[in-house]
């Protein structure tokens, strides 16, 4: 196990879910629109230092935000709906169905002050 699927076994409450191809991503796009619950999209890639040194923070932060829904999108695993992302990582935030905000490169206090402003 490397250290990405270590990192996105950490979290406890579920509200991570892990988009595995184009079709899931697809649908989880689908779902923040139609549900219009708040969510991160999380947009990194194995090979990234910087997105394997967040992911244990982004799920940590997922268990500290419950109301949030938070995705992970690996952009080699989904290369058709990710071909809009120039940076890893880059998180996505959304409301009421809508991207209202972007985030780019990491930082933990970064973004926790994101989810909080959106949560």
């Amino acid at each position: 196990m490397d250290n990405t699927e270590a990192a996105k076994q950490i979290n406890l409450h579920g509200n991570l879910i892990t988009a595995s191809n184009d079709e899931n991503l697809t649908n989880i796009f689908h779902r923040i629109r139609t549900s219009k619950s708040p969510a991160v999209i999380n947009f990194g890639a194995s090979w990234c230092r910087v997105c394997a040194e967040i992911l244990p923070s982004f799920n940590q932060l997922s268990n500290k935000f419950p109301k949030l829904s938070f995705v992970y999108a690996d952009i080699d695993e989904c290369p058709e709906t990710t071909q809009h992302i120039r940076y890893t990582p880059t998180f996505h935030f959304y409301r009421d169905g809508e991207r209202v905000d972007a985030m780019y490169g990491a930082g933990q206090e970064r973004l926790h002050d994101r989810l909080w402003l959106h949560s």
